[in-house]
């Protein structure tokens, strides 16, 4: 193999990396969502109205650094 074919299996390596963390931590986030509600210490309707202002937020710092 040459350098490049090397680097691109090197860079491949890490998106499959990347994909197996963002799995991971997709998976323990939904967990946690799935018991604050079966706890009832927070509801779905909750959920979703502070994530949207979360994005509405991230949309207004975005807009900012434009």
């Amino acid at each position: 193999m040459n350098h490049t074919q090397l680097n691109s299996l090197a860079v491949f390596s890490q998106i499959a990396d990347l994909k197996e963390t963002d799995y991971k931590t997709t998976l323990a986030i939904t967990a946690l969502i799935e018991l604050l509600i079966n706890k009832n210490i927070i509801t779905p309707q909750e959920l979703r109205s502070i994530a949207t202002d979360l994005e509405h937020e991230a949309e207004t710092q975005l807009s900012l650094l434009k």
